[in-house]
């Protein structure tokens, strides 16, 4: 089983490096791992020709942000299931596509595995585990998703039910989940692998504004996907998510 792996980057080079080197412990071999990277000015595209051994594919052009880069890094992708790495990110241990693919074999008619990540902070300091042990797809009805980066995807998904959608501004992953999960009911399983250590923040956890912006996304998303919902319990989500109504150990 050959799993692709994407990881998009723009003006990185801080972070990059242990992305990298996350990727190159990997006890999995039959990695294809395809970079993305959005023209940086910095010294991104050196530390990529630094590891350029272990990458199958990489490209360095002007982009239409990141889901448009997302966009790209699975059309060159020729894997049987995809997963994507953020550059900031790292995966957990060194045998989280052995695992992963294990997964997969052992569970051959699945469309999709979705498992757990870990939340750090800038010092390092693990903050959070995200698990969607209690998740599904349900709970895309008022907004919550699993972690992106601990879903694994067939590939040929994305040929059946497209692409990322470049018209949404932080939730065009929420919109392909809510696309796979509810529209077309594709196969999943919970996995239960811790499959990425993410530095917690980003502009779809940074305030209030980015907060109404998601919540006015997830209801286009569900809109388009013709999915009843009730938008009074999409803007509530935070209040669940503090009750732990959603991820509950």
């Amino acid at each position: 089983m050959k799993i692709s792996i994407i990881t998009v980057c723009y003006n990185s080079e801080k972070t990059i490096e242990k992305t990298f080197k996350s990727v190159q412990a990997q006890t999995y071999k039959n990695i294809e791992y395809i970079i993305v990277d959005g023209g940086s000015k910095d010294s991104t595209i050196d530390l990529v020709k630094k590891y350029e051994s272990m990458v199958s594919q990489w490209v360095s052009e002007p982009d239409k942000g990141l889901y448009d880069a997302m966009n790209k890094g699975v059309e060159m992708a020729t894997g049987d299931i995809v997963g994507v790495l953020n550059s900031d990110d790292i995966f957990t241990d060194e045998k989280v596509l052995e695992n992963v693919a294990n997964f997969h074999l052992k569970n051959k008619n699945i469309d999709a595995s979705v498992g757990n990540i870990l939340q750090f902070n800038e010092e390092g300091k693990t903050v959070r585990k995200y698990s969607a042990k209690n998740w599904n797809p349900e709970k895309l009805k008022i907004g919550f998703m699993p972690a992106h980066p601990a879903i694994f995807f067939k590939r040929d998904l994305f040929k059946k039910y497209g692409l990322y959608h470049l018209d949404f501004t932080i939730g065009a992953d929420y919109e392909l989940i809510t696309r796979f999960f509810l529209q077309h009911k594709i196969t999943w399983k919970f996995s239960d692998i811790t499959t990425t250590s993410m530095l917690i923040g980003g502009v779809s956890s940074s305030g209030f504004s980015s907060y109404q912006l998601i919540s006015k996304e997830i209801k286009k998303a569900l809109t388009r996907n013709n999915i009843k919902f009730s938008y009074l319990k999409v803007q509530l989500r935070g209040f669940w998510k503090i009750i732990g109504f959603l991820n509950k150990k």
